[in-house]
């Protein structure tokens, strides 16, 4: 973390946004990473948006959705 400071909103934001950049990388659509990832589309949607505290099992799941390793997920926190 840097400066030794958890910031949660700043941590959910950076953690959805990673999502969505991979996922527009791999020009897949929030509907279809949902299905993939088994999770709903809108609670896929508040991820990107920085708005939900995410389990490490949906965590797991979104990152074997995108093919990614899960740190991938974690870049820049």
């Amino acid at each position: 973390m840097k400066n030794n400071q958890i910031n949660d909103k700043e941590i959910l934001k950076t953690f959805g946004s990673n999502v969505r950049i991979i996922r527009n990388n791999l020009q897949i659509s929030q509907e279809e990473l949902a299905f993939k990832a088994d999770i709903n589309t809108s609670f896929l949607s508040d991820i990107e948006n920085g708005k939900r505290n995410v389990s490490i099992i949906s965590i797991i799941k979104i990152s074997l959705a995108l093919n990614v390793d899960v740190i991938k997920l974690f870049e820049g926190i």
